[in-house]
């Protein structure tokens, strides 16, 4: 089986190619944003470290994140994003070498913006990399995040893009 990861900043267009990529060549793809949130909303081991390293009530009497709490605990430092990070993305790495096995294709993907920072790039085979204009990424991320271009582009100064992609797609 082939591994590939499909990373790229914020606007760049990940998410349109790997949707082609299973609509036109059918190979399953993992989205690693969404398996995390699935992942730290059910998983007992992710609950309880993020309990303890936050030392907040982070989920409500139903066991559900209280999203708004965790992201201003998550993003009011560099050491605690650093900090999640080292406990989320072991899991769904995990995850994805799990649900990889499961598919019953030759090639695989997930889609990632933090391939390099996660360690996806050490559990692939090829990194694929979409890029897209500068103005066209900001347009994008500001009419589906529903926010301003200072905060986008801020985003997009926090992202590190993956130096050595396998491939290269350009997404105007």
């Amino acid at each position: 089986m082939i591994k590939l990861a499909i990373t790229g900043g914020i606007g760049s267009g990940k998410s349109y190619i790997a949707r082609q990529m299973t609509q036109l060549l059918g190979v399953p793809v993992y989205d690693s944003d969404r398996e995390a949130k699935r992942l730290i909303e059910e998983s007992d081991n992710l609950r309880k470290s993020l309990t303890e390293i936050t030392g907040l009530q982070l989920y409500d009497e139903q066991g559900h994140l209280r999203r708004s709490e965790f992201a201003e605990w998550l993003f009011s430092s560099q050491e605690n994003t650093e900090t999640v990070n080292a406990i989320v993305h072991p899991a769904v790495i995990k995850d994805f070498l799990i649900w990889a096995e499961r598919q019953n294709a030759q090639v695989v993907a997930i889609e990632s913006a933090l391939v390099m920072e996660s360690g996806i790039d050490r559990v692939v085979d090829k990194v694929i990399r979409v890029d897209s204009p500068l103005e066209t990424r900001i347009h994008r991320a500001m009419s589906r995040d529903n926010a301003t271009r200072e905060q986008i582009i801020a985003r997009i100064n926090r992202q590190t893009e993956y130096p050595t992609p396998d491939i290269i797609i350009n997404n105007y």
